[in-house]
């Protein structure tokens, strides 16, 4: 019940995000990017269409289990009957009744089929398994590309704080340089260059919002919604902290929900159906048959008798196909090399889920190792600009050193956005390969 009004909340959530006005931005969580992309999506509307499609031919394969029933009737005009001699001679015509009628009602039930018709619907139910295995996959690849979006948008906000709080700090520092340039002790070069400056980390700031502009348009793409909304992120990365799992519990994870396996598997089972398929059709085939005829007129009479004839019978029917002994070899043999095959690939695609786990992992944790690092740069970065900031104001420093200080400090704190951001993807991308997104 509790996961139910999860769900009808993020639902309405998303709702609520499409009513919203176009030209006002609209902050979304991921959550609630995953709910709209499940109503509007292109792609994974196309994928649950195809279960629908999976779904009936289910249906239909189940429904060779019920008998078969056939109705045929035609009317015709017949002509008279010649009769020769033998060899042809003294024809003798007899006058035969001209209008004809013919009524047949048949009933077959399928009694043993070798296992074809329960085959043939196991084959349907694993295509029904593998359309749910690529709609989930499909599924986990568009949340992967949101949240990749999502992040990006969320690390170019962060970016534009960042420049936001650089262009403040050149400001208060040109109004301070102004203010010693009119005590003497500062050149109008040493305000030129602030400027200088200013307006580079303005034209960075203007690089970031037209990327965000992008980003957002992409993503709104992909949500399957109005292009001109503006997506402003409302999960807060600033201070998150992925947990540090283990390998082996990611490698579980992934053998047990890994879309690749799970098709490899369902490929593997399907070529083994298709093996008994091949084995029924070398099978007999046993029904219950029932057969009603009205006929006229009785025409095995001669004269031609101009009445109307009913008979039925009912039994059981057996066929055999002796021609399937030397033609269902070769394809048997076929479907035998494509379970050696399925086979194969099964192997092949866990090998290729444990090396893509494996460098995921090792990515997560140079991640973690990465973030250490820029948060160690930053505090020295600051550290160093305070340093050349005071023996700026004391004129033991240049314009020059200030300069470079402000930009060390500037790419410093970019790096460190970037780097946090990278550990949140790291992490969705082990959620991604696991299928567990």
């Amino acid at each position: 019940m509790k996961e139910k009004r999860k769900w009808l909340t993020a639902v309405c959530a998303a709702a609520g995000v499409l009513c919203a006005p176009a030209q006002e931005p609209l902050g979304m969580t991921l959550e609630q990017l995953f709910m709209t992309a499940e109503a509007h999506n292109a792609s994974i509307q196309s994928h649950t269409t195809a279960i629908a499609e999976a779904e009936e031919g289910v249906a239909a394969a189940r429904s060779a289990r019920r008998p078969d029933v056939e109705a045929t009737a035609s009317v015709s005009y017949m002509g008279n009957v010649k009769i020769w001699d033998r060899p042809l001679r003294n024809r003798f015509t007899a006058k035969t009744p001209h209008f004809g009628n013919n009524f047949a009602l048949m009933a077959r039930q399928t009694v043993y089929s070798g296992g074809a018709v329960s085959s043939g619907i196991r084959l349907a139910e694993l295509m029904r398994e593998q359309a749910e295995a690529e709609a989930g996959e499909n599924r986990q690849r568009v949340r992967f590309l949101l949240a990749g979006h999502y992040l990006q948008l969320h690390n170019l906000h962060n970016q534009e704080a960042v420049f936001e709080q650089n262009i403040a700090l050149a400001e208060t520092l040109i109004a301070q340089t102004r203010r010693r340039m009119e005590q003497g002790v500062a050149l109008e070069n040493d305000i030129t260059r602030h400027e200088l400056q200013l307006e580079s980390l303005k034209l960075g700031r203007t690089r970031v919002q037209d990327a965000r502009r992008i980003i957002s348009h992409q993503l709104a793409t992909a949500l399957g919604i109005d292009t001109v909304v503006t997506i402003l992120p409302k999960d807060d990365f600033a201070e998150a902290l992925c947990p540090q799992e283990g390998e082996n519990r990611w490698q579980q994870l992934s053998t047990e929900h890994n879309a690749d396996l799970k098709k490899a598997a369902i490929g593997l089972r399907m070529a083994q159906q298709k093996v008994r398929l091949e084995r029924a059709e070398r099978l007999p085939k046993v029904a219950l048959v029932a057969e009603d005829h009205f006929d006229g007129p009785v025409t095995f009479e001669i004269p031609t008798l101009d009445k109307n004839i009913n008979y039925w019978y009912v039994g059981v029917g057996v066929n055999y196909s002796f021609s399937s002994l030397w033609k269902n070899n070769k394809r048997l043999r076929q479907a035998r090399t494509a379970v050696r095959r399925s086979q194969q690939q099964q192997r092949e695609a866990a090998e290729g889920v444990e090396n893509a786990m494996q460098a995921a992992y090792t990515n997560y944790l140079t991640a973690f190792s990465e973030l250490e690092t820029q948060q160690k740069s930053v505090e020295l970065a600051e550290q160093n600009y305070r340093i050349i900031q005071n023996r700026y104001e004391n004129g033991l420093a240049l314009i020059t050193d200030m300069v470079d200080a402000a930009n060390v400090k500037l790419d410093a704190e970019l790096a460190l956005v970037s780097a946090r951001i990278n550990v949140i993807y790291n992490y969705y991308q082990l959620k991604y390969i696991s299928n567990t997104l």
